[in-house]
């Protein structure tokens, strides 16, 4: 038989479970100097990159290239925060570096799962693929229509960025979705900037000063093949035994 038991509800407040959505500092070294140095060179230009973004520090890659390092938490917290970054909890770690991050105010999350979309796997491509196959983010494409110059910097935040005249030499696009440069790309092209290992970078002229999806890049140090140096080109981002690595086709227009 069942028992209805009367209740009250509060009329000030209510409980619910939540999710929020958290950007993941998977962390490699303890060596903060050079962490410091490789976040200036890759966000020292982006100052607005991140917006305060929640943050998990996840330990299991330091775990794994140096199990039981000595992490400075208070300094770390201080470094992802004038990067616009609060750190608020951390996961992976040892008892003993679980504790200094306690003690530096950051919360365990053993449960936090780091989500990093898959590459999809290398297939032959085709006489004539198409950049606009790729779905478009719900918030739309930034369109810019007009060439950009030397110190020029363009971020499409959240969504795809299509440029529709030169990318000339000394400029920046940044997207954190896919890249498409219908006109010659010479300066520095950045897709899957948070992150988007699925991201592609598409131009009719392909010869960039850097290329870079989800931080894996090649700059002109290393020319482009023949091929595709300066021909209508994708790169794209595959795994490997080594690592992930970027791959550039050339396609047909």
């Amino acid at each position: 038989m069942s028992t209805i038991l009367s209740a009250s509800a509060p009329t000030a407040f209510e409980i619910k479970s939540a999710n929020l959505p958290l950007v993941a500092l998977l962390l490699k070294s303890a060596d903060l100097t050079r962490l410091s140095a490789e976040f200036a060179q890759r966000f020292g230009d982006i100052p607005d990159f991140f917006d305060h973004d929640p943050l998990v520090i996840d330990l299991f890659p330091l775990q794994a290239a140096d199990p039981g390092a000595t992490i400075d938490f208070a300094s770390l917290v201080g470094l992802l925060r004038e990067h616009r970054l609060s750190p608020l909890a951390v996961r992976g770690g040892d008892a003993g570096q679980m504790a200094q991050a306690a003690s530096a105010g950051l919360i365990a999350a053993p449960d936090a799962t780091v989500h990093r979309p898959m590459p999809a796997a290398p297939v032959e491509v085709a006489p004539a693929p198409e950049p606009a196959a790729s779905p478009a983010p719900a918030a739309g494409a930034m369109v810019i229509d007009k060439p950009l110059r030397s110190g020029q910097q363009v971020y499409a935040r959240g969504r795809d960025l299509v440029v529709m005249a030169m990318v000339n030499p000394g400029a920046e696009v940044i997207a954190d979705g896919h890249i498409h440069v219908y006109a010659p790309l010479r300066g520095k092209a950045i897709a899957g900037a948070r992150g988007n290992a699925d991201a592609r970078i598409f131009a009719l002229a392909m010869s960039p000063e850097l290329i870079s999806i989800a931080g894996i890049y090649r700059t002109s140090e290393k020319p482009l093949p023949p091929e595709v140096q300066g021909k209508a080109a994708q790169v794209r981002l595959t795994p490997g035994p080594d690592g992930d690595k970027l791959v550039v086709d050339a396609i047909s227009v």
